[in-house]
């Protein structure tokens, strides 16, 4: 039996959430694009307080910024693009472009070929996500787009340093302070400045997800990245202490954060409220972690492992930590995830910031439809044929008489001329 031991928010409560997110994303998205440069300007000024001659940086500028800060930071900045450059190229190494010989004379194939310009928003404010320049840049440059556009806020009125020197690092072409709606909105419709980039991608708050969302069809998107999500599978062979540190390390990501704890353990269970009561008393991020566990976290009990692995797939979580005996049962049996962490060794936190895979992940259970963003989701897989004089003749047959079923003249017509002429 499956028990709700401490229910999140309801779905009512997420609605008008929803709704009031929508309909601000929505204003402001056609004051841009009715006034360009002049609204993403004053939306800048009111929302960070930046109001630079030039969004756009400079090569000198970028490269001041790298120099400001310590070799360390450049070094691991270094390691973790290495790593995630590494997985992205073995995940394009597995795709191939292919041609095969269907029939004598009939050639069909695809070719997997790189979209022309991206988009990378990087998430700025409390928390500069250095990381999400990896995920993205760095990514869409190892699939072969040509251009990359890269956006981040400034943090409190200056150039977050380290990001921008990710962006640089992971191959961006143009690197703009810009942060928000604004920035997303700006790539996505373009204005005199900016040139419109033809696919929009990279995390961020529910504003940046809800504008991604309205323009998606007029450019491509990832996916909708909202707030992050996490799914701790535990079992009597974990400990609440590892499961708490997992759960706050998510949650403090904002005060929306779903983190969820799904467990056979009644100890666990029964012990977990305490241990997050005691960690969020040392913990600095307590003012946004506590109110996430307080507002969305859930607890859910269970009696056997195949209703933790029924009850994960319906939550259909963006993270989902497996601490359990036997975790690669779950990898063999579990198919909703964004991301999957098998055994208590590693966390999303290696995910994040530095292991190979990619942090940008499905929310709000798209995990039943997509994964997360990787080298693939910038290449279109765009099919060709090619048919020989005697092929089109037999194969022109066919045709005709399939069009004549469905009533399609014009398309019969077209199989008709080359019967007639091959």
């Amino acid at each position: 039996m499956i028990r709700t031991l401490k229910p999140g928010a309801t779905e009512a409560e997420k609605t008008e959430a929803d709704r009031k997110v929508r309909q601000t994303v929505e204003s402001i998205l056609e004051d841009i694009g009715a006034r360009g440069d002049a609204a993403v300007r004053d939306l800048s000024k009111k929302f960070d307080n930046w109001e630079p001659p030039a969004f756009r940086l400079r090569p000198d500028e970028i490269q001041s910024l790298m120099n400001s800060l310590p070799d360390q930071v450049i070094t691991d900045i270094k390691f973790a693009q290495t790593q995630i450059r590494r997985f992205a190229q073995a995940q394009k190494d597995a795709l191939r472009d292919i041609e095969v010989e269907t029939l004598p004379g009939i050639r069909l194939g695809h070719k997997n070929i790189p979209v022309n310009s991206v988009g990378c928003y990087v998430p700025g404010g409390r928390y500069p996500m250095v990381a999400s320049a990896h995920m993205s840049v760095l990514t869409a440059k190892v699939a072969g787009v040509p251009r990359v556009a890269a956006c981040t806020p400034p943090l409190n009125g200056v150039p977050p340093a380290a990001t921008v020197a990710a962006m640089s690092l992971g191959g961006a072409d143009e690197i703009y302070l810009l942060g928000g709606i604004q920035a997303v909105a700006a790539m996505g419709l373009g204005t005199a400045t900016i040139p419109q980039v033809d696919m929009l991608v990279g995390p961020g708050n529910a504003f940046v997800a809800e504008a991604k969302r309205q323009l998606f069809g007029r450019v491509g998107i990832d996916l909708l990245a909202g707030p992050t999500e996490t799914l701790i599978i535990a079992d009597d062979t974990a400990d609440a202490e590892m499961c708490a540190t997992d759960l706050l390390g998510q949650a403090e990501h904002g005060p929306t954060s779903p983190a969820i704890l799904l467990t056979t353990s009644k100890k666990i269970a029964e012990t977990i409220q305490a241990e997050i009561d005691r960690q969020l008393t040392v913990l600095p991020t307590a003012d946004i972690a506590s109110v996430a566990w307080r507002d969305y976290g859930q607890i859910i009990l269970c009696d056997t492992d195949e209703e933790l692995v029924s009850e994960a797939d319906r939550i259909a979580s963006e993270h989902v930590q497996v601490l359990t005996a036997n975790p690669r049962w779950f990898l063999d049996r579990m198919t909703n995830y964004g991301a999957l962490f098998l055994g208590k060794e590693t966390n999303v936190a290696y995910g994040d910031k530095v292991i190979g895979t990619n942090h940008t992940l499905p929310t709000k259970r798209a995990a039943r439809y997509t994964g997360g963003l990787w080298v693939g989701k910038f290449l279109k897989t765009v099919t060709y044929q090619q048919v020989s004089p005697e092929a089109t003749a037999m194969i022109g047959e066919y045709c005709s008489r399939l069009c004549a079923i469905e009533n399609f003249a014009g398309h019969k017509e077209q199989a008709d001329l080359r019967v007639r002429r091959y």
